[in-house]
């Protein structure tokens, strides 16, 4: 990193000379934390001007449409690549070849299945729970079922924490969907890829099999490519506060489950089938697209435009490509839901109105068309978006341990009552 200087004027105080640091890219960096000998802090809500860590892992443009894994383009990773590749570069930083790639899967593969005993927490929960409830449970459970490597001073121990949440991740999710409507949890398969194997657990009983279509397995790949890391976003910082407490992998992977939950990040792709069901029918679509346009309406149309890009989310170009080979594939145009979300995305693509505010539909917009378009339901998208992130929560959690850090420690502008005498009444 570069150095240079900025000097802070504050009335009454002598001048402050704050380092300013440049990274490999992207903007520059003040470094405040002498301010705090100095009796001040920095004011920052939602921490959006404030960069908590260094990192290596993950890089965004918003302004330009840009998002790098350890370098390389997300569209070139989604072309040339798959999820389990992409896992294995976001963790080690190169990408691996044949040898360590084959490795890498049989060590994933091998840790698929979940300690029979889980199943009793499966139990545990009413039938109609949330599936996301569920996972924050059970996730949180699996260091009661692992703590034999545990330590996480212990690089091998970490390793090996980092192999068993990927790999059991999938496996737990469809066992949440499976409880929740009353049928028997189906074991992986050791054959079958990483989408392949979600997909088959999701889809197969045991009086049938589910012969998962390499199309349907692709668009599954695609979409736990293209979730799995997306820089400091709020279960991403969640996670890495969790873990700079010393907190076992387990629990803080449950932490970003439970702030991935929230309708404003991870539950994104729900809320667009939602928006759709409330639509109900093509004929409304004018319409609800009035209503969005009226600034006095608290009606949103979600799932187009995106809070950290400004242009066009690169991932939703990829999207759109395979939603098109799913709806082709299983030729389901006539669903009415699926006709909204056509027209909406043909409006939003040619509409002046959402052309000069760059109102592109997102890669939420995309997922949620193929999701339901497979036959997952929509209580179901913000978990598999959970599998999907787990390997850029556990790569910025591997990072952090692997780099000098102290535990999050985040300030305040207290605007309480100051001390007062106690007078009982």
């Amino acid at each position: 990193m570069s150095e240079r200087k900025a000097t802070l004027h504050i009335e009454g105080m002598d001048p402050i000379e704050l380092p300013i640091y440049s990274g490999s890219t992207g903007p520059d960096v003040i470094d405040v934390r002498q301010l705090v000998s100095k009796g001040l802090f920095t004011y920052d809500p939602g921490f959006v001007s404030t960069a908590s860590c260094e990192s290596k892992i993950t890089y965004i443009d918003g302004d330009n449409g840009v998002l790098l894994h350890r370098g390389y383009a997300i569209e070139d990773l989604a072309a040339n690549s798959t999820y389990l590749e992409t896992c294995y570069l976001l963790i080690h930083g190169e990408l691996p070849n044949a040898k360590q790639m084959e490795v890498f899967e049989k060590e994933i593969t091998t840790n698929t299945m979940v300690h029979e005993q889980l199943i009793q927490f499966f139990r545990g929960f009413r039938r109609d729970a949330h599936p996301m409830a569920i996972m924050c449970g059970v996730v949180g459970a699996l260091s009661a079922f692992y703590h034999d490597q545990l330590d996480n001073d212990n690089a091998e121990h970490r390793e090996k924490a980092i192999h068993r949440l990927i790999a059991k991740m999938p496996t737990l999710a469809a066992m949440c969907y499976k409880y929740s409507i009353g049928q028997p949890f189906v074991f992986p398969r050791e054959e079958l890829t990483y989408a392949e194997n979600f997909l088959h657990m999701m889809f197969s009983k045991p009086t049938k099999d589910s012969n998962v279509d390499p199309v349907l397995a692709r668009a599954m790949d695609k979409i736990f490519m293209l979730h799995a890391d997306h820089e400091q976003n709020a279960s991403t910082s969640t996670v890495r506060l969790a873990g700079s407490s010393g907190a076992n992998p387990f629990a803080c992977i449950a932490s970003g489950i439970a702030a991935l939950w929230g309708p404003a990040h991870g539950g994104a792709n729900e809320a667009v089938l939602n928006m759709l069901e409330e639509i109900g029918d093509v004929s409304n679509i004018d319409a609800f697209v009035a209503k969005a346009k009226d600034k006095d309406d608290p009606f949103r149309l979600m799932g187009f435009g995106h809070r950290v890009y400004k242009n066009f989310d690169p991932r939703a170009t990829v999207m759109r490509e395979t939603c098109d080979e799913v709806l082709t594939l299983l030729g389901i145009d006539n669903d009415p839901l699926l006709q909204i979300a056509k027209r909406l995305e043909q409006i939003a693509l040619e509409d002046e109105y959402f052309i000069q505010r760059k109102l592109y539909p997102n890669v939420d917009f995309y997922s949620g068309i193929i999701l339901k378009a497979i036959g997952i339901p929509s209580s179901m998208f913000t978990v598999i978006f959970a599998v999907a992130r787990t390997v850029g929560w556990i790569s910025h959690w591997h990072e952090m341990l692997n780099s000098p850090y102290r535990i999050g420690r985040p300030r305040q502008l207290y605007t309480g009552e100051t001390k007062r005498s106690y007078l009982k009444k």
